[in-house]
């Protein structure tokens, strides 16, 4: 459990409402303050975890029932899941409950400051992107034969994906091969083979014949694709690079994003996320010429170029969203308590819509975990079997894209436990999986449930 989340939301409040002019705000804020410190006691003394508010959510009665079901634990003595779910519901509801600050967010100013600090990797990606989506709206023959156009398609997509995959992480030697002729230089190249090593599992070609058959099965017909966004800040930033990609290379018509619906993991992705980082693409360099916070000395303006770059971003990302190719639909099951394995019987409207779409790409770790059961699975375990109601038969196709930060896992061959855990640092020497904790490794998963 991360006490450092609390202590970071009781400072992020207490900074906003010392800005305060309004009386009754400032006194809901301090009170707002006050619950967030009472939790954090309560938390790093081990008390039991009281039923939730009614904060007229329609989840809490669910948090509530299972908090009865487990005959009110302490916070040592519940499952990681579960508390940390709780934790994040709860905060949420003093919010809620509150008269001024309902949708106020103590994470977003720590969210935007991951885009600010990541700008080197924006500024190239920017560019790259639009080279590339101009290519493609361009239609510009690239290579001398459909074999070749193919086989660059094809790498373009796992690109893109591995772009999405490793976030924050990202190397930006990826970020060269956004062309056509950049990629056809890839194909078969040491620098890519160094660069998928860490990939232990990588079912991307499967999921591109996925989405390429789709299209050609029905070029004029609506393919949706969906993604279950994990973190926001600069992750967000090249899932939508990937959405603009796919739309505009015709492997899907519609892309469906699913933010979480509350405050959520500190850096999930809600709604309010989408929006302030379009609002800081339309004047990028209001947001990267001021001086960091702690700071009086003021990094380098953009260039005009890299205004331009940003500024296609913002116009091109805008169009998707009021054309109705790129929406955001958040749902309440996204910050249930449980795991994805309750999808189909906690909401069965969002399993029925899910089935429309092509493809779904599951963002990040928790997602993971939670399409798992974060249970303690033998890592050989196929993955569809893992995911149980959400795998085979299911109706919907899975790509989980996940850089690994906690035990579970699942879908390795064998041996590949064993032998990452002998290396150094890896946990062999404790029986622990130590090597599924850094995000080094990774894992890209798919299982086809409409089979």
């Amino acid at each position: 459990m991360e006490y450092d989340t609390q202590t970071r939301a009781v400072d992020d409040l207490h900074r906003a409402v010392s800005t305060c002019k309004d009386d009754e705000k400032i006194a809901d804020g301090k009170a707002t303050v006050e619950r967030l410190t009472k939790l954090k006691y309560e938390l790093q003394h081990n008390r039991p975890l009281t039923p939730l508010l009614d904060d007229g959510r329609r989840d809490v009665a669910d948090y509530n029932r299972e908090l009865n079901a487990l005959a009110s634990p302490t916070w040592f003595d519940v499952s990681w899941l579960y508390a940390e779910c709780y934790l994040y519901r709860r905060i949420s509801s003093f919010f809620a409950l509150s008269t001024h600050w309902k949708s106020y967010d103590v994470f977003a100013r720590q969210k935007l400051s991951t885009f600010v600090s990541s700008r080197p990797a924006v500024l190239e990606l920017a560019a790259k992107y639009k080279q590339l989506i101009n290519q493609l709206k361009d239609n510009v023959p690239h290579t001398n034969t459909p074999e070749e156009t193919e086989d660059a398609e094809k790498l373009l997509f796992s690109e893109m994906c591995e772009i999405c995959l490793w976030g924050n992480a990202t190397d930006l030697s990826l970020l060269t091969a956004l062309s056509y002729e950049d990629i056809q230089k890839l194909q078969g190249a040491e620098a890519r083979k160094t660069q998928e090593k860490n990939i232990l599992v990588n079912d991307l070609p499967a999921a591109y014949r996925t989405l390429k058959t789709a299209q050609n099965t029905d070029p004029k017909g609506e393919r949706r694709v969906d993604i279950v966004l994990d973190n926001a800040g600069f992750e967000l930033f090249v899932d939508l690079i990937l959405a603009g990609y796919l739309l505009e290379a015709g492997l899907a018509t519609q892309i469906i994003l699913h933010p979480k619906s509350i405050p959520w993991f500190v850096s999930d992705v809600v709604p309010a996320d989408f929006a302030s980082l379009l609002n800081a693409l339309a004047n990028p360099q209001a947001l990267y010429a001021a001086p960091p916070e702690g700071s009086d000395e003021a990094p380098a303006p953009l260039s005009n170029q890299e205004v331009t770059d940003l500024s296609f971003l913002f116009e091109h990302w805008s169009s998707l969203h009021q054309e109705g190719q790129l929406i955001l639909r958040p749902n309440l099951f996204w910050t249930a308590p449980g795991s994805y394995w309750r999808l189909p019987s906690s909401a069965p409207d969002l399993y029925e819509d899910l089935k429309k779409s092509e493809l779904v790409f599951f963002k990040g770790d928790l997602n993971y975990r939670k399409l798992a059961g974060d249970a303690r699975w033998a890592p050989t375990v196929p993955f569809g079997d893992a995911i149980g109601p959400m795998g085979p038969s299911s109706g919907i196709r899975i790509l989980a894209l996940r850089t690994c930060k906690a035990d579970t896992v699942v879908g390795l061959p064998t041996g590949e436990d064993e032998r990452l855990k002998g290396m150094d640092g890896g946990g062999g020497d404790t029986g622990a999986r130590k090597w599924a904790w850094s995000g080094k490794w990774a894992v890209v998963q798919f299982c086809d449930g409409k089979a």
